[in-house]
């Protein structure tokens, strides 16, 4: 193996680091701003269900980002190292200003860059990518249906039991939400750059079938759990009081939906975000108190960063493939 790939791969892994580091607020927000575990736990509790859930949910997403997306053909060296440079400085602006985007689509898009910028658009495989963009717009109205559901249903279940008491039930079963979505968030989102690694590795024939290999299965696990203990703050910010305001049964049922949305995705080998799925629960629950308990103009800039996300990290890969070339040749 080279020093190049394995420079690559040391990126890739810094990537998927940033990956937990950027989502951390996916998986701790709520449990966090409704107070039901202090910060330093929360991270910690993410962070090992985000590590073991490789093991459990397999491997599908990484294969479709693997196989889906561009063809396989088009895969270089240049074309790794760019997209994912694309995605990591995407990654890099949206936590400093404190935005909730998607690292799966900051990668999707830094993929579509470099591999355009390499051999046109033909590179691009339009049926597997054509499922993921449909699912930038299903993944949060699917959170945000569920995240109400779960809200009126608990409502109604318990519309007889005295306040403080819902509350104390509910700071317990947090706990157990947050690690199921948790669970989920680590299955989908290090799958990601599982599939970029093993890529590389069968472009480079160090591998000569699409499989994942063990080792790389356990340094992506352990990157995006390291990424988690180290938290986003600012993120946490935005999810957990910005949009709205959070009691335990608020974050139980957001954690649900969130979790229930990830395992239908992990499960179909969909490459969803993650950001998208909690940040549309949380809104979904919400707007069960009243639409005014949603701060919408915070929401419509989280749907702004959104929109933009494949484009921008897209645009930078693409200028990162084009510098490499200059620098090689």
């Amino acid at each position: 193996m080279t020093t190049y790939v394995l420079i690559i791969i040391a990126l890739a892994l810094l990537f998927d680091f940033l990956n937990g580091f950027h989502d951390a607020a996916n998986s701790i927000a709520t449990v966090v701003s409704t107070r039901v575990l202090t910060p330093g736990i929360a991270v910690v509790w993410a962070a090992a269900f985000n590590f073991i859930a490789v093991y459990i949910l397999g491997v599908k997403v990484a294969a479709t980002i693997g196989k889906g997306i561009i063809a396989p053909e088009s895969v270089s060296n240049h074309v790794i190292l760019a997209a994912l440079v694309g995605a990591i400085a995407w990654n890099l602006l949206t936590w400093w200003l404190g935005l909730p985007t998607s690292s799966s689509h900051a990668l999707i898009g830094g993929l579509i860059g470099a591999a355009v910028a390499s051999a046109g658009p033909g590179a691009i495989l339009f049926a597997g990518l054509q499922k993921t963009l449909w699912f930038i717009l299903v993944a949060p109205l699917v959170g945000l249906a569920l995240g109400y559901a779960n809200m009126l249903a608990v409502s109604w279940i318990f519309r007889r039991t005295p306040p403080a008491r819902v509350d104390r039930l509910f700071r317990r079963l947090q706990i157990a939400s947050a690690a199921a979505y948790s669970l989920n968030h680590g299955a989908n989102d290090a799958q990601k750059t599982m599939g970029i690694i093993t890529i590389l590795l069968l472009a480079t024939h160090q591998i000569d079938r699409f499989e994942v290999p063990g080792w790389v299965i356990f340094a992506c696990g352990a990157a995006i759990g390291l990424g988690t203990l180290s938290g986003g703050w600012r993120i946490v910010h935005t999810l957990g009081s910005r949009v709205t305001t959070l009691r335990p049964v608020g974050g139980f049922c957001a954690e649900c939906a969130g979790a229930m949305s990830l395992f239908y995705a992990t499960h179909w080998g969909i490459p969803v975000s993650t950001t998208h799925t909690i940040t549309g629960a949380i809104v979904g629950v919400g707007a069960t108190r009243r639409l005014s308990a949603v701060r919408w103009g915070v929401a419509g800039r989280i749907v702004w960063a959104w929109v933009l996300t494949i484009p921008a990290a897209a645009a930078v890969a693409a200028a990162t493939y084009g510098l490499t070339l200059r620098i090689s040749g």
